[in-house]
């Protein structure tokens, strides 16, 4: 059983590893730039954040095992091929952009303006103020929402299992449903769980250490 177990849960971790860096590459921008420039931001641009705020919520809209089918054509032109663990990781990294951007928006937003207001009296500039005064700021409210990302990750990666996603959603399916091996599943379930609460764990703990600084 355990050479079962072993390589669905390695492949889990490498497709929610590397999803959570491209979707932070993604939607890290995007949240700042939705916060900078909302109506009242540092660099308020309403025309764009509308068209930017429009395209997130169409994204969020699609439910992940649709949008994965939808972006079959993607993983194909990308990867290659549109099933196992690498081709998934490109869904996984678009589906999970725009939550990290909402989440980055919520997280910049809770600084508070009257720090912003002083820095622009001081003369900083965008770049700077984005750099040094609002990550700064905001940074444990962002980790906790890596923290969240990560673990809908997981959540996405065990139902991208149900479509040669590979990881321990697959492992579950084929053996737990397809094949009556209940115990399987038992243990898929258990360590995804596992998985969740010692990633809780670890962003609850180091969000709150930085909180104290």
């Amino acid at each position: 059983m355990i050479d079962l177990v072993i390589p669905s849960l390695l492949e889990t971790l490498y497709m929610v590893f590397f999803s959570t860096i491209f979707s932070i590459l993604l939607g890290f921008p995007l949240g700042i730039i939705l916060v900078v420039t909302e109506k009242g931001g540092i660099w308020e641009k309403p025309l764009l954040n509308k068209i930017l705020d429009s395209i997130i919520n169409l994204f969020r809209s699609f439910p992940f095992l649709i949008l994965m089918i939808l972006l079959f054509p993607l993983s194909k032109l990308i990867i290659g091929k549109t099933i196992g663990t690498t081709a998934t990781i490109v869904p996984l990294s678009i589906s999970a952009a725009p939550f990290v951007a909402r989440v980055m928006e919520s997280s910049l937003k809770e600084v508070d303006k009257g720090v912003i207001e002083f820095s622009l009296a001081m003369g900083a500039t965008i770049p700077q103020i984005i750099t040094r005064v609002l990550l700064p700021e905001a940074l444990p409210s962002i980790i906790l929402g890596i923290t969240l990302t990560i673990i809908n990750l997981i959540g996405y990666s065990a139902m991208a299992g149900s479509i040669g996603g590979g990881g321990l959603g697959d492992l579950a399916i084929r053996y737990g449903l397809y094949r009556f091996q209940t115990d399987i599943m038992i243990i898929a379930v258990v360590i995804i769980v596992i998985l969740v609460q010692s990633i809780q764990f670890i962003g609850n703990t180091l969000s709150a250490r930085i909180n104290k600084k």
